[in-house]
């Protein structure tokens, strides 16, 4: 196992994220325990030692299952990290409750890391008001030492993090990004990572291998792997995609198999970034399927002149585009979710006056039908 430096410590390279632990008959809820037992020990005893759960991870059972099989280990011997769920507005008034309850859960003590769970535009406000008092209690449990670092997570977007940090950045140690090569471009993590590297602020990696998207490649894109790196894996160059990028500590996966865990910890026993040409390669290749798998909207912005109901119809075929290419998720429903209703595509009227000035002849109307059918809002 390849480790990093952060601060005073030495972290494991490769995380093991607690969200995609082993279950029983497809039901998230309930966790395997046998499974994720065994697959805790073999990632303990084979170098793992960063462990990432989270309040809301298999319906509030991850945590329950990390305090169970990790409580077995000497707690200096690994680091644990936890989240407080601001993704729900409904908790902002909760902090201190729910903090308690994840150190009994967990069947710790402290904190080794503790997040604000995902920053976007829909909880952006809520995180930044002082009459919750969720930073100032995170910060006493620091000075408790039951928290040992501050950190976030975050899925908004670069304006969303610059607010987030123009606050509250002079507290945070780490950053946790959703960050592959499929996003680099697609999700503009490049300029987030650019953002965390110019603010000093270590980068830990969510979603290495988008959902498992990107542990198999067809066509050109496994033609390149192939010819570049043909003793490499597909998942390995993902994880030898992050090697290469500066700022880069943590890198969490979800793994749901022994053969996955297996795999993946093979891969971090040695560090071989990519060369500029292979990186160039793999994000040239992965944007190009993007682009066959979604609508070619080139954010003119000659429509949202044309929309009687003012609908931000560049930012809606974004994230129709997310959701057809990722193939569903949270991140759009999220999204949208956040927008005020009568922003929504919902609310197109199908009269098509976009469509006649589109560039693009993007058939707008009946991509928000169809936005619409598959989120419902």
């Amino acid at each position: 196992m390849i480790y990093r430096k952060f601060q005073n410590m030495q972290l494991s390279g490769l995380g093991l994220g607690m969200m995609r632990l082993p279950v029983l008959g497809g039901d998230d809820g309930a966790v395997d325990e046998a499974a994720a037992a065994e697959m805790i020990d073999y990632a303990y005893h084979n170098g793992i030692n960063y462990y990432d759960t989270a309040w809301g991870y298999h319906n509030g059972n991850s945590e329950l299952a990390a305090g169970k099989y990790l409580s077995r280990y000497p707690r200096e011997s690994y680091y644990l990290a936890s989240k407080f769920p601001g993704y729900d507005l409904s908790n902002m008034d909760k902090v201190e409750e729910i903090f308690e309850q994840q150190l009994e859960k967990c069947q710790t003590p402290y904190f080794d890391f503790y997040l604000f769970h995902n920053v976007y535009e829909g909880n952006v406000d809520a995180y930044l008001d002082p009459k919750y008092g969720i930073l100032e209690y995170l910060l006493k449990q620091k000075e408790r030492g039951r928290i040992h670092h501050l950190g976030f997570s975050a899925h908004g977007s670069v304006e969303v993090i610059k607010r987030f940090l123009d606050a509250y950045g002079q507290y945070m140690e780490f950053c946790q990004l959703q960050l592959n090569y499929m996003d680099w471009h697609f999700q503009n993590a490049q300029g987030k990572v650019e953002l965390m590297n110019r603010a000093d602020i270590p980068v830990w990696v969510m979603e290495p291998l988008r959902g498992g998207k990107l542990a198999k490649a067809s066509g050109e894109l496994a033609a390149v792997m192939q010819s570049m790196r043909p003793e490499e894996t597909v998942p390995g160059w993902a994880f030898r995609f992050l090697q290469s990028i500066p700022g880069v500590t943590m890198v969490l996966s979800g793994m749901s198999t022994m053969e996955q865990l297996k795999a993946n910890i093979a891969t971090y026993e040695t560090d071989e970034p990519l060369g500029r040409e292979e990186f160039d390669s793999l994000v040239k290749c992965k944007d190009a399927e993007v682009r066959k798998e979604g609508l070619p909207c080139t954010a003119c912005h000659y429509c949202t002149s044309h929309c009687p109901k003012e609908l931000p119809i560049p930012e809606l075929i974004a994230l129709y585009n997310e959701h057809k290419a990722t193939g569903g998720g949270f991140i759009a429903p999220m999204a949208v979710g956040s927008m005020p209703q009568e922003k929504r595509p919902a609310s197109c009227i199908g009269c098509r006056s976009c469509e006649r000035v589109c560039p693009q002849q993007i058939k707008i109307s009946e991509m928000m039908a169809d936005f619409t059918s598959m989120i419902g809002m």
